[in-house]
């Protein structure tokens, strides 16, 4: 494990983000392992919220599945330095604003959400999806209709 890593670990330790999603682990009957570049993979959880093929606090990576492919594990980590970068518990406010700010400008609770957009949208399984004002008009009363010549 590289430095920033080490770092990025402690951080989220005395921001009590890890220690937060430890304990959702053991609330959701995750089964805990050790996992790449300090994070602790959390497999099983049987809660459906969030929905998601997986999500991280701290420094911990809960999902339902029983393992993760490589780039959904890259997503998960970026957001584990968010975890860091945020000073832990602030993290989950931010979150919720960005993903009601998403969900109003495009409809999808990922499109727009810059700690999604920042994660990588394609690692994470995320569609990009347009914004509101940009898509075309569905309704047929805005057709002109043009009679034929006689």
């Amino acid at each position: 494990m590289n430095r920033r890593h080490r770092v990025r670990r402690v951080v989220n330790y005395v921001n009590l983000a890890t220690p937060l999603g430890l304990l959702l682990s053991v609330v959701g009957g995750a089964t805990r392992r050790p996992g790449p570049d300090g994070l602790v993979l959390a497999c099983g959880y049987r809660y459906r919220f969030p929905i998601a093929g997986a999500f991280t606090v701290g420094n911990v990576v809960l999902t339902r599945r029983e393992s993760l492919d490589d780039r959904l594990l890259a997503h998960e980590a970026r957001h584990a330095t968010q975890w860091a970068c945020c000073a832990g518990l602030p993290m989950l406010p931010l979150y919720l604003l960005a993903m009601l700010a998403s969900v109003l400008v495009c409809g999808d609770q990922a499109s727009y959400n810059p700690f999604e957009r920042l994660a990588d949208l394609d690692d994470g399984g995320y569609p990009r999806a347009p914004v509101r004002w940009r898509r075309p008009a569905d309704r047929a009363d805005t057709q002109v209709r043009v009679a034929p010549r006689e």
